[in-house]
């Protein structure tokens, strides 16, 4: 027996209608806070040979994820509290912590809280792009993308804030050599449309950007 024309239109609306409502559902989903597993602080690869083997790259692979506790290692090992008093895995110039991380993700854009070590919802979807130049697309290849990020607010002064920035990006390559992940650092950044997508306040500038992931 034929299905009526009308009844063939109404079950293609509401397949049509659950589909939708399965994807928006599994976007919210994934569109929300993350709470990272307690990071590892023992174990790694001795110091020497992690500084043997820092490097940096520019091609990962696309296809491998980094699992969420690599990117809780990652993140404390970066800039994260390694003291009672709240003092940090990296120095500041007078304690200011004037750096925040931005974690850029496939699911979404995060900021890193270090207290609760947790990954805070900025904008949901995979906006690794704006990490990229015109001229260097490898970033988003990269499962993760930090970009650290001063606030002058805080900050003693610009040339701190860049000086601090630096020592966070040195943890993260020698949690990576001692990993054996490839990663990287670059100050090249499409500073305005990161600060647009992340909502960045005007005090906020994006100092450094660091990629990490499988090698190709």
């Amino acid at each position: 027996m034929k299905t009526p024309r009308k009844l063939t239109t109404l079950l293609a609306a509401l397949c049509a209608f659950a589909a939708v409502a399965s994807t928006t559902a599994a976007t919210n989903l994934a569109a929300q806070d993350i709470k990272l597993p307690a990071p590892q602080k023992t174990g790694g690869m001795p110091l020497m040979e992690a500084l043997a083997k820092r490097s940096t790259s520019r091609a990962f692979d696309a296809a491998r994820d980094l699992s969420p506790q690599q990117i809780s290692n990652l993140l404390w090992a970066a800039f994260g509290i390694n003291r009672d008093d709240g003092k940090r895995t990296a120095p500041s110039a007078s304690n200011k912590q004037e750096c925040d991380l931005y974690v850029l993700l496939k699911t979404g854009s995060y900021l890193y809280d270090a207290k609760t070590n947790t990954l805070t919802l900025v904008a949901a979807g995979d906006r690794r792009e704006v990490g990229c130049t015109s001229r260097q697309t490898f970033p988003k290849n990269a499962p993760i993308t930090v970009l650290i990020v001063a606030d002058s607010a805080r900050a003693s002064n610009r040339e701190m804030a860049s000086a601090d920035a630096g020592f966070i990006s040195q943890n993260m390559y020698l949690y990576c050599a001692s990993e054996g992940l490839a990663n990287g650092v670059r100050a090249s950044v499409d500073r305005d449309k990161a600060a647009a997508a992340l909502s960045l306040k005007p005090t906020q500038w994006i100092v450094l950007a660091h990629s990490a992931g499988y090698a190709p």
